[in-house]
């Protein structure tokens, strides 16, 4: 885990659970223009200036994603991109569909991988 020795009491605004995660979770509400400094469990860290308000709880991109791309949250594959979704961008059911629980891909491929 990243040190966190000095940083002061409530400055973590986000979280990345995993360093493969394409996504972070708000862990407050966040306003436009707020550039984040998050630790990632590698010992890295990702710089992210949010593109519109992220509700508590919810996700955001961290980086580019491509429409069609994985969404990564906790190291596992969550969903894909229905659009392109600059990073910094709320990433919610407007803009992901779930590959979970869906018996609608019974038999498809939905992992990406061929």
């Amino acid at each position: 885990m990243p040190d966190t020795t000095g940083r002061i009491a409530g400055e973590t605004r986000a979280l990345i659970m995993d360093a493969n995660d394409t996504v972070a979770v708000a862990i407050r509400e966040l306003t436009a223009g707020e550039t984040l400094i998050i630790a990632v469990p590698d010992g890295s860290e990702r710089v992210v200036t949010t593109a519109e308000p992220i509700p508590f709880g919810h996700k955001f991109s961290t980086t580019d994603i491509a429409e069609g791309d994985q969404i990564i949250k906790y190291g596992e594959r969550i969903g894909r991109a229905t659009q392109f979704i600059p990073a910094g961008s709320h990433t919610h059911i407007h803009n992901i569909t779930s590959q979970r629980g869906r018996g609608d891909l019974v038999g498809q491929n939905v992992s990406g991988q061929e």
